[in-house]
């Protein structure tokens, strides 16, 4: 994709972003030399994932960003409130808001234990709405400011319910944020929006938690999802806000036709997410298998 568009000497405050998509996501803002904030838990190596948040932003400054790693559980607003203040501090404002951090459980109703719904709930759905109410003052004084939320469509099936509904709750609380600031945050020209995969993505979760190297091996990788996010994140906020957005479409948009170099060698069909609605399939041109999420 070639593109002049740019996040050069922009702000980004993320949660999470240690690893897998939300660090994909900060290597591309970097490449362009932009700020980027890792506001995350992992500050030691974690003896079954990689990276922290200082490899992280090592990994940023060696991309051609700044960085800044600021130990942060966004369950807790003084921590949040705290982090906020250091990049102001530090880079001068907050541009963009990325809404990364994430906990899954693919539990039924009878094996979620109420510590795993909380879990989810406080850092999916609270942790969004916090993240972003601390970061609205500062994106309210920004150039072409915005919120990408990494949450699914508002597609209300049951499907997508009935062997998860704590977590599927937890995402879709997500996607309602997006849903009501895009609308009340329109007039003040702050975007807000969401960005899903339209496959499965070969992150930590897929390998360690979903379905280990089988489906890690028919999904793409996070770079997809980064160079969807770039897209969004560098058009007119007033022009892009209130949208439920899949990665493969955002960057057809862009005129993207050929996405192998995204995918692993000799893959055939790809392992489609969860949560895409039926509609979307309608429109790519990729091969998917359906059903492997539900």
């Amino acid at each position: 994709m070639t593109d002049t568009r740019s996040v050069k000497n922009k702000t980004v405050f993320m949660s999470g972003g240690s690893r897998g998509i939300g660090l994909a996501i900060a290597l591309r803002a970097a490449r362009d030399g932009a700020n980027v904030v890792i506001a995350a838990k992992t500050d030691t190596p974690h003896p079954k994932l990689p990276g922290t948040i200082h490899t992280a932003v090592s990994e940023i400054e060696a991309a051609g960003g700044q960085g800044l790693a600021v130990l942060c559980d966004i369950r807790e607003e003084a921590q949040v409130a705290a982090a906020v203040e250091q990049a102001v501090s530090r880079f001068g404002g907050i541009d963009i808001c990325v809404n990364n951090a994430s906990a899954i459980a693919l539990t039924g109703t009878l094996d979620t234990e109420m510590k795993r719904y909380d879990l989810m709930n406080q850092v999916n759905a609270r942790g969004t709405f916090l993240v972003s109410k601390l970061c609205l003052p500062h994106l309210l004084n920004a150039d072409n400011p915005h919120i990408l939320n990494l949450s699914p469509p508002l597609d209300m099936s049951a499907k997508w319910f009935k062997n998860h509904v704590a977590y599927s709750m937890a995402k879709y609380g997500m996607s309602l944020c997006t849903l009501g600031m895009a609308a009340e945050f329109e007039e003040q020209g702050v975007a807000v929006n969401s960005l899903w995969p339209l496959t499965a993505i070969d992150t930590a979760a897929v390998r360690n938690v979903l379905g280990g190297d089988a489906l890690a091996s028919i999904s793409r990788s996070p770079e997809i999802v980064a160079d969807a996010a770039h897209a969004v994140l560098t058009r007119p906020a007033r022009q892009c806000t209130g949208q439920f957005l899949i990665d493969e479409l955002v960057l057809m948009e862009e005129g993207v036709t050929d996405f192998a170099p995204y995918a692993p060698a000799g893959t055939g069909r790809l392992a489609a997410d969860f949560f895409v609605p039926d509609w979307v399939f309608e429109k790519v041109s990729t091969k998917v298998m359906r059903g492997a999420f539900g």
